[in-house]
């Protein structure tokens, strides 16, 4: 493990809690540079192993990243404290949220707000996607299986799941095979 710094419990509970006060939905981006940047409780390789780790689970990738990383430092208990603190503040302010959008829904001000939240975190997840992009390994195969994927996905509009059921595995395989290659 060649993290810099390994957080307290508490230190997981209040960073994991403070993503879910300033960063309700969308916070990929926001726990990117809370693990890595600011606190250095991972590096970007950990971080991206972790979040594939988080996307072939089932369930919200961040909350499957937050358990991942709250289990590597404190086992179970670390897990169930990053689960928490992420989880606790949206829940309150979803509850709030529904109670005040039942009241207010018919308003063309509000309609408004919601349809240009969108394209912000569109470019949220954008530019964390570049700047992990850029500090991946660039072999040919690798951008090919990107390049691939994201056609399929993308413009293809294929199904995510049986997509990954192909690429995980080829991805994998294609990775141990290549490493294990005298260089």
């Amino acid at each position: 493990m060649e993290t810099h710094n390994i957080p307290t419990r508490r230190e997981l509970f209040t960073g994991f809690f403070g993503i879910g006060i300033i960063g309700f939905g969308g916070v990929l981006p926001l726990v990117h540079h809370m693990l890595v940047l600011r606190k250095g409780w991972l590096t970007d390789a950990e971080f991206t192993e972790l979040l594939g780790l988080g996307q072939i689970l089932p369930g919200p990738n961040v909350v499957n990243l937050s358990v991942a990383v709250g289990g590597r430092f404190h086992g179970a208990s670390g897990a169930l404290l990053a689960f928490s603190g992420l989880l606790l503040a949206p829940f309150c302010i979803a509850m709030l949220l529904v109670s005040l959008y039942q009241q207010y829904r018919g308003l063309p001000a509000l309609q408004q707000v919601l349809a240009g939240l969108a394209p912000v975190a569109t470019g949220l997840i954008f530019g964390m996607g570049l700047r992990l992009a850029a500090r991946l390994e660039r072999s040919s195969w690798c951008i090919a299986l990107a390049v691939a994927t994201f056609v399929a996905i993308g413009l293809l509009h294929w199904p995510l799941l049986p997509l990954l059921l192909v690429m995980v595995p080829l991805a994998v395989t294609l990775a141990w095979h290549l490493q294990k290659e005298p260089t």
